[in-house]
């Protein structure tokens, strides 16, 4: 039986993910790759160095972001949206967005990131806060 891990900061508690009960490759390897690269990364703000670590592991297997950080979030990562690849941020925005029992809706991992982000004060709507892109257009005199 393992205990999950906490990381206190002044804002919040982070909590690290678990690693996988069985000896999965590839969650395996993403989650020994995080764990390694957590300890290195040069910085004082532990959501930065969730984020640095993220990108660095995705990086080194060559996946995307999201899939290595959606991975881990269903190992037990619960941290800020800062700490978090905004690829992956819009991927939980939007199956957040959703029921649980429609297709593209979030997992039990997502529900509880969820109301993590809520414990914490996280903005309970940056989800729906998107910039959409204006079309400019000159005018011709």
């Amino acid at each position: 039986m393992m205990i999950q891990s906490n990381i206190t900061t002044k804002t919040s508690e982070i909590s690290l993910p678990l690693s996988p009960q069985a000896c999965e490759g590839l969650s395996m390897d993403i989650y020994a790759r995080f764990m390694r690269h957590l300890r290195c990364v040069p910085n004082s703000r532990v959501e930065i160095k969730v984020l640095a670590a993220i990108q660095f592991t995705a990086d080194m297997l060559d996946y995307s972001d999201a899939h290595v950080a959606k991975l881990l979030v269903e190992l037990g990562l619960r941290a800020p949206r800062m700490a978090f690849p905004a690829e992956f941020l819009c991927f939980a925005d939007q199956a957040l967005m959703r029921e649980c029992w429609e297709i593209g809706g979030p997992s039990s991992a997502l529900l509880d990131l969820r109301d993590y982000w809520a414990s914490v004060g996280e903005d309970r709507f940056a989800g729906m806060r998107c910039e959409f892109p204006l079309l400019v257009e000159e005018a011709c005199y």
